[in-house]
């Protein structure tokens, strides 16, 4: 399953308990008539995964639901949900990227106006 929308918040990586259990938390925002604001924590290595992400972005998110029961001191079964994230894509597609290299402006290419559309090319298509 996906989840698409921009970053509201990232949470610092948290450390629970004596075996090191780590989890962090983001949330997103999808671009619907209704947004809504989606919780995704991502565990143990995969916390890493958003150190190259920032408030704002647009991104998308693989995720897992997982849910679990509890049975409260008084006998009552509960259940909880949550979202787990496995993979971050950045969909935006901007020129600053690290990932493409900077495209320049339109200004910088010439127009053909010598165009002969007789000239014999050797390329093959």
């Amino acid at each position: 399953m996906e989840v698409q929308g921009r970053i509201k918040m990232i949470d610092e990586t948290k450390t629970y308990g004596n075996n090191g259990f780590r989890k962090r938390e983001m949330v997103v925002t999808t671009e619907e008539q209704y947004p809504q604001h989606i919780l995704v924590e991502f565990v143990q290595d995969k916390c890493d995964l958003l150190n190259n992400y920032q408030v704002g972005q647009q991104v998308k998110i693989s995720i897992n639901l997982r849910g679990r029961d509890w049975v409260n001191p008084q006998g009552e079964t509960k259940y909880f949900n949550s979202i787990q994230g496995w993979r971050i894509e950045n969909l935006e597609t901007s020129g600053n990227s690290a990932d493409a290299p900077p495209v320049p402006p339109m200004e910088a290419f010439e127009p053909v106006d010598d165009l002969n559309e007789e000239d014999h090319d050797d390329l093959p298509f």
